[in-house]
């Protein structure tokens, strides 16, 4: 080979290599006999969100911050001794700037020499497999705890196995504390756990321990234990030693900061409602902090512990009667409507209340929020909560005022306190008065206003979205069911978008000035924080573990229906209004994307609700739709006259209106107001879909 020969040879390998350094998909390194980075490329350095020029003469194990720099060290020195590759060895790496999280590579490691045998270095080839190493181990921790926990039928036995399966793979120290009558096999209470309900420590494995295991207490109030064991949300907490909540259990604090612990995971062992207790697991020193992934993974960990536990207690599925009927009587799932977001946040007492709190959709995209609050203890008010409860549902579907809603719940309270005084003279409820509180606020999205009627219970306060609040000037009328005849009075506000309303019981919201001034200052702190995470602000603030009387809070979060959402168009009062509506309802269907079945439907529906109101109704006449949770067609006129739905005779060549309209939709009603009905029909639909 010639001169030029191998010039044009070295100049393709040359150009081999800075392609191969340029285009590679992995991290690519040369190090010397010195351990020291010669070249890299990009791939390399970004694993390390740097550059190329940091990571060029530094020492590997100091440019990946390894965690055992010594070990890998004599790896790679042995390559570079014996020349055996190492292949897709997995090597673990801190994450910058915390130095706590871990980055894992699969790093391929082989020797290079030239023509001549002479021995260059070593070049590297390294792929960041962090994710899928996570997902990994995820499992396998999960495949042990499902194969060690549960092998023998005694619940203190399995709390140990939990613990000796978690520790140190999930976590540096494992705290599992059970409902100590789950222990002598009684039946576990319904979540939010009693105050007087004590823990016992059923297993520790870690660190160092706050209190031996065996010791029984009652969960400290205001931490995140109380908060799991009264909600059954998992807790993430990073710890901070000047935590007002650690202040509430001195030895469990000075155990943390005996062992460095400062990531804290509280998973509420519970199934189908009830609570059997909690496992609290702690990361030390330079363990990677909990993150959202852990947080899933311990709640798989504690359904699969709990259920052991439960098949060793040998569960008895009878429940606690007054227990039951108090759960069963509130909302069993959060409702989901896209122009509020709710919270709600109660607060148990020692023999249970008739606190209840409802968030139930009405006609023309509004939402009556609903707070209420039976006389009374035990079974007697938690029964009675159901049945006023249940009333009050029945009531909002006749589109009623928020002050006739109290009026006519007024009417059932009275009913059902005449019905208590004819029992016998030797029945205690004989000598029980019954009377009730409640706040209604029915919210309207379109012009962002709330309406709101008080009997005996203060009105919501309301959070401005920059922090101020105010109480609303809703007079406080009287006590349901009580002498008091004065008739009840209802006030309309304005709201801006993202405004917050707290609706709580009499103790919370406004009776005592202490607990009123608390949750005040703890909404304007900030207002704008995940509206959970502010029940939970508020029950640290406001639950001082002496409670006599239950109390509930209902937090709102008020949105505004997106204008684009909402349509109206006027309509002359003659016959041609029926076609101009179906003309728009088609029209403006086609703009939302809505089916062509839905909106052949709605057609017909608009076209018998503008002809009812031209033939029996007075102008001006308008028609709107609404696209949320439902299509809604509505037809408004100044006429007060009740349309009825009738079945027409074969002879008839009028009257089908509205029984047509009746089998072709999924609810309608009317709503009366000062200036003339509404009369509304919705269909099922899905809501539109944001480009």
């Amino acid at each position: 080979m010639n001169a030029r020969d191998e010039n044009s040879t070295t100049e393709t390998e040359h150009a081999i290599l800075k392609a191969v350094f340029a285009q590679h998909a992995v991290g690519l390194l040369l190090i010397d006999d010195g351990m020291r980075i010669v070249r890299a490329n990009k791939v390399a350095s970004a694993m390390r969100s740097g550059s190329v020029d940091q990571m060029v003469g530094k020492r590997f194990t100091e440019a990946f911050g390894l965690v055992d720099p010594e070990v890998e060290e004599a790896v790679v020195r042995e390559v570079l001794a014996t020349g055996v590759p190492v292949v897709d060895r997995l090597v673990r790496g801190r994450d910058w700037p915390d130095g706590r999280s871990k980055r894992v590579y699969s790093v391929t490691t082989t020797r290079l020499k030239n023509e001549r045998g002479d021995i260059l270095g070593l070049s590297a080839l390294a792929v960041d497999v962090t994710e899928s190493e996570r997902t990994r181990r995820r499992k396998d921790i999960l495949g042990t705890v499902r194969e060690r926990v549960g092998r023998r039928l005694d619940v203190l036995a399995i709390c140990e196995e939990l613990a000796n399966a978690v520790v140190p793979a999930f976590s540096g120290s494992a705290v599992v504390e059970v409902v100590e009558a789950i222990v002598r096999g009684e039946n576990p209470p319904i979540a939010p756990l009693d105050q007087d309900i004590p823990l016992r420590r059923a297993a520790f494995k870690g660190h160092t321990p706050a209190r031996p295991v065996g010791e029984i207490r009652h969960p400290p109030h205001g931490t995140p234990f109380s908060r799991v064991l009264t909600d059954l949300r998992p807790r993430l907490v990073e710890i901070d030693e000047d935590a007002p909540w650690l202040r509430a259990d001195t030895a469990r604090a000075e155990a943390i900061r005996a062992s460095a612990a400062y990531s804290l995971l509280v998973v509420a062992l519970e199934l189908r409602g009830e609570v059997f207790g909690m496992v609290s697991f702690y990361r030390h020193g330079d363990e990677e902090p909990f993150d959202s992934e852990d947080v899933q993974l311990a709640s798989a960990i504690c359904t699969h512990a709990v259920l052991c536990i439960d098949n060793a207690r040998r569960f008895a599925r009878e429940r606690a009667i007054a227990a039951t009927v108090q759960r069963r009587a509130l909302p069993q799932r959060p409702v989901d409507l896209s122009t509020v977001e709710i919270a709600s946040l109660v607060l148990a007492a020692r023999e249970g209340g008739g606190a209840w709190f409802d968030v139930t959709p009405m006609s023309g995209a509004r939402t009556a929020l609903i707070v209420g609050d039976v006389s009374g203890r035990g079974m007697a008010a938690a029964t009675t909560m159901g049945q006023l409860r249940t009333a009050l549902c029945s009531l909002v579907a006749l589109d009623l005022d928020a002050d006739e809603l109290l009026a006519r719940l007024n009417d059932t309270v009275i009913r059902l306190a005449e019905e208590r005084a004819a029992l016998p003279a030797g029945d205690p409820l004989h000598r029980e008065p019954l009377t009730a509180g409640c706040v209604v606020a029915i919210y309207d999205p379109i012009d962002l206003t709330c309406t709101i009627a008080c009997a005996g219970l203060p009105g919501p306060v309301i959070v401005e979205p920059e922090g101020s609040s105010y109480f609303s000037n809703a007079p406080v009328g009287p006590l349901l069911g009580g002498s008091d005849n004065t008739p009840f009075a209802a006030v309309t506000v304005q709201l801006r978008e993202m405004s917050l309303l707290a609706m709580g019981t009499a103790d919370l919201a406004g009776r005592s000035p202490t607990q009123a001034g608390r949750m005040q200052a703890v909404l304007e702190q900030n207002p704008e924080q995940d509206i959970h995470d502010l029940c939970d602000a508020l029950a640290y603030a406001l639950d001082d573990g002496d409670r006599r009387e239950e109390a509930t809070v209902l937090l709102v979060r008020t949105k505004r229906l997106p204008p684009g959402q909402v349509v109206e168009r006027d309509l002359p009062p003659g016959p041609e209004a029926a076609p101009m509506a179906r003309a728009a309802v088609r029209d403006q269907l086609e703009r939302w994307g809505v089916g062509d079945d839905t909106a052949a439907t709605a057609e017909l529906v608009a076209s018998e609700l503008v002809g009812n109101a031209v033939r029996y109704g007075a102008p001006p006449l308008q028609l709107r739709m609404i696209l949320d949770r439902a299509l809604t067609c509505e037809v408004t006129d100044a006429s007060l006259s009740a349309p009825h739905l009738r079945h027409a005779r074969l002879a008839d060549e009028t009257g089908r209106g509205l029984f047509i309209v009746a089998t072709l939709v999924s609810n309608w009603g009317i709503r009366y107001h000062e200036n003339g009905k509404t009369v509304w029909a919705e269909l099922a639909t899905s809501p539109p879909h944001e480009a």
